[in-house]
């Protein structure tokens, strides 16, 4: 399939409920309001393409943006091609996942993650977190830098409810992560989620809630799901 054609696809796949739905959590035009799920069969067909994710992210139709990290191929894409994608993540659901999930997939997650939490840009900070939580989720614990990520929940107990709004939601989410999914430092997870409490995220009208990191890492210790990788970090 062409660009031209999925786009094509994509307007025919909106709603309109769906797309002031999207609105209603920070996207914008242009959007065509397309369900994850309604995606899902594109890219099964498609596969992972990695010229066709680098011109569909580049249409700037959050629709298309979203679909491009589902087929992006994370062992072609460069390090230039995800930063420039980090930096025109307008909203949280491409900054948080689209670009998360394939950096995290990358060779180049550790690396850009450290580099992304540190920005200035709110949007590229969120990046930064939630790629980190996403390599804390399917790499082996003996490829991770422990002693960074225990360094990250110091800061994030120092600094969380100081942060920028969507920063100390992915904060938030880093400390689940590392009590959740590495076991090495899951004692020093919960210690950090009791130490913070709950966190305060402006959620604008929508009906979305912040999990508490705590009671949430207890929750999948008492399921017998701790410690459980993930194959990768897409869904």
């Amino acid at each position: 399939m062409t660009t031209p054609e999925i786009m094509q696809q994509l307007a025919s796949l909106g709603c309109e409920t769906t797309k002031n739905t999207l609105i209603k959590h920070g996207a914008r035009e242009p959007v065509f309001g397309v369900k994850v799920g309604d995606l899902k069969p594109i890219q099964k067909k498609v596969k992972k393409n990695h010229m066709l994710a680098i011109e569909l992210y580049a249409t700037g139709n959050s629709d298309a943006m979203y679909l491009a990290g589902l087929i992006a191929d994370e062992k072609i894409i460069t390090k230039e091609d995800l930063q420039r994608w980090a930096e025109q993540a307008y909203w949280y659901m491409l900054s948080e996942y689209t670009v998360a999930w394939v950096a995290a997939e990358s060779k180049y997650g550790f690396e850009l993650a450290k580099e992304w939490i540190q920005s200035d840009n709110d949007r590229i900070a969120t990046a930064g977190w939630s790629t980190l939580s996403n390599l804390g989720g399917i790499k082996p614990d003996t490829e991770l830098d422990l002693d960074y990520l225990s360094q990250q929940l110091d800061l994030v107990q120092e600094n969380i409810h100081s942060s920028p709004n969507r920063v100390r939601y992915t904060m938030n989410g880093f400390v689940i992560a590392m009590g959740a999914f590495v076991p090495a430092l899951k004692d020093k997870a919960k210690a950090v989620a009791k130490a913070i409490g709950k966190v305060e995220v402006n959620m604008g009208t929508t009906s979305c809630k912040v999990p508490v990191a705590l009671p949430y890492t207890e929750k999948v210790e008492m399921m017998g799901r701790h410690g459980k990788k993930k194959k990768m970090a897409r869904c």
